[in-house]
């Protein structure tokens, strides 16, 4: 259950190109939900891949090549250790060695925001982007992706946990922009396989449940993922399709909070773009949602925020495994600080803009 309101209040994704903390920091901290950011420019170890990958078995950090590698033989060999370690939340614990950032967060005075947020990337994205000795994506693997699911989900609570006791209204997304890889024909694990699967880990999963990603999107298909806060890259839809409003309008009636990403972080466009356009845009969404289900415009401003449309980074991750499909969130030229300054700073007048138009 969501505790907290959301009324058009403005947070974004974790993923940030700054290589001075202290700034992201306060950048971060200056929205309405704060979270703590994920800088690869300032350590390899603070890469969203790497940071999950902490005691996961038969993975290793090959920091000359700046990547993950992983070797069934010695997951294999690992996983006794493992299993006999696993109820222990000091395995599932993001130490200070993987994220200095996210402990700094949790020094910060954070029990007077309306929630607070943390990430975590999810099975899928982590699946589908590490690869065995083969070369096959990990998710292909039975064996490592019942570990891999169960190991993220507890990853997630246990960093639920230690941001819940800064905030009560604390929660944890994950981020997951390979969920766009289940549709490819190419795959070999599809997209209802990927939704029985989360079905399962989002039932194990502690305090609000919420998903992320800033790929291309099948938004019923994310809605029907069970999960109760969805952020998506609402900008680049351009128009809210009539087929989607039921969905979107049941997912808002249980309760549910979208996170509208509709500031674009592309440089060339973020300069045609103003606050009041981009409200305009996200309320010709909304209004195509009331009209097809009577839903009002009022109910879904009260259960938005409103973000960034994409993560700012031009390179997601700094490992060289990358696969294309999964590395979705990159805005393109320009100066990386620079457009992510900019977005945030349209933020809060957006917010203003449609918490007066629909009295929330």
């Amino acid at each position: 259950m969501i505790a907290f309101e959301a009324r058009c209040g403005t947070t974004a994704m974790g993923i940030m190109p700054h290589r001075d903390v202290e700034r992201a920091l306060e950048l971060a901290l200056s929205l309405d939900i704060p979270f703590w950011p994920q800088l690869p420019k300032v350590s390899l170890y603070e890469d969203m891949y790497v940071q999950a990958s902490q005691n996961f078995p038969g993975i290793a950090i090959d920091f000359d090549r700046g990547r993950l590698t992983f070797d069934t033989g010695r997951f294999e060999q690992e996983l006794d250790d493992y299993f006999a370690k696993m109820d222990s939340p000091e395995t599932f614990t993001l130490t200070s060695e993987y994220s200095a950032v996210f402990h700094k967060f949790l020094s910060k005075e954070l029990g007077g925001y309306r929630a607070i947020r943390g990430q975590n990337i999810g099975p899928m994205s982590f699946g589908f982007k590490v690869l065995d000795e083969n070369l096959k994506p990990i998710i292909y693997n039975d064996v490592v992706r019942t570990i891999l699911f169960d190991f993220m989900q507890k990853k997630a609570n246990v960093q639920y946990r230690a941001l819940k006791e800064k905030n009560p209204n604390a929660f944890v997304w994950l981020d997951e922009p390979g969920l766009g890889y289940v549709f490819s024909g190419l795959s070999g694990y599809n997209d209802q396989q990927a939704k029985e699967d989360y079905h399962s880990f989002v039932a194990g999963q502690e305090g609000p449940k919420g998903v992320h990603l800033c790929a291309e999107v099948n938004l019923p298909y994310l809605l029907e993922l069970r999960v109760e806060i969805l952020s998506f890259d609402a900008y680049q839809i351009g128009f809210m399709p009539k087929e989607y409003a039921a969905t979107v309008a049941e997912f808002i009636k249980k309760g549910g909070i979208i996170s509208w990403g509709i500031v674009p972080t592309e440089p060339t466009v973020l300069a045609t773009q103003t606050p009041e356009r981009l409200a305009a845009t996200l309320s010709d969404y909304w209004e195509v949602i009331s009209e097809h289900t009577g839903l009002s415009v009022n109910q879904i401003a009260r259960q938005a925020l409103v973000a960034p449309a994409r993560c700012l980074l031009r390179d997601t991750s700094q490992m060289g495994i990358v696969n294309e499909k999964v590395s979705q969130c990159q805005p393109a030229l320009g100066s990386e600080e620079g457009i992510v300054e900019k977005a945030f700073a349209y933020l809060p007048e957006l917010s203003h803009i449609l918490r007066d138009r629909y009295g929330v």
